[in-house]
């Protein structure tokens, strides 16, 4: 085996490790414009062992002469299994290629599951627009939506913001006309960490400024 490519055995070994028992790792040697294994973990994968040839897209950019990388692409082994796999070309000193590593992921079950989750969330978008509708017909929903568009604007909690900050906060509610909605005092209170008679005073110093 090449230098090179005997320095990679231990890479094949702990990328394999690392993904667990459904990910296939194999080195690849070139030899007479022919791939050979001489590494691999988890054969079971796709059923190879050492010395079996490369599959795939791998085999036909050897064939071709072609020499990049080509990752994340499909792969179908002979008894159905779904693989997830990347070839990645190795070279020598003098940047001649000696070999590939290959790396090749069962992913048959979960395009099982993501079939199963996309099923179980699936919902039907008109009913989602339907509902949107009556809850923007809520009175306390469309207060909550007023301020918390302008709290989003401040950028910071509550419980970080000075007077004056709390002030400008009423102001731009009242601007909108927030407090014409019933609980608005109340629930803004709460939102700002201040009493709700301390929102009374904010207004009054809006109301005070306004007119001077």
């Amino acid at each position: 085996m090449h230098k090179v490519l005997k320095n990679m055995v231990p890479v094949v070994e702990g990328i394999a490790k690392t993904y667990g028992n459904n990910c296939e790792v194999v080195l690849h040697e070139t030899i007479d414009s022919k791939m050979s294994i001489v590494a691999i973990c988890n054969g079971h994968v796709t059923g190879r062992s050492m010395g079996s040839p490369m599959l795939g897209i791998g085999t036909k950019n050897t064939e071709k002469k072609k020499t990049e990388d080509v990752l994340n692409y499909r792969n179908i082994t002979s008894d159905g299994k779904v693989l997830k796999s990347s070839t990645m070309f190795i070279r020598d000193d003098s940047d001649v290629v000696i070999g590939c590593l290959c790396i090749n992921i069962d992913i048959s079950s979960l395009l099982v599951a993501k079939n199963a989750i996309a099923g179980l969330t699936c919902t039907d978008k008109g009913m989602e627009k339907k509902l949107e509708q009556i809850a923007l017909t809520n009175v306390e929903q469309i207060l909550k939506n007023i301020v918390e568009e302008t709290l989003s604007i401040e950028g910071k909690p509550a419980k970080y913001m000075k007077k004056d900050e709390k002030i400008n906060i009423v102001r731009k509610l009242d601007n909108q006309g927030a407090f014409l909605i019933k609980g608005a005092i109340e629930y803004v209170s709460e939102v700002l960490c201040v009493s709700r008679f301390t929102i009374y005073n904010y207004l009054d110093e809006i109301k005070n400024k306004k007119e001077e």
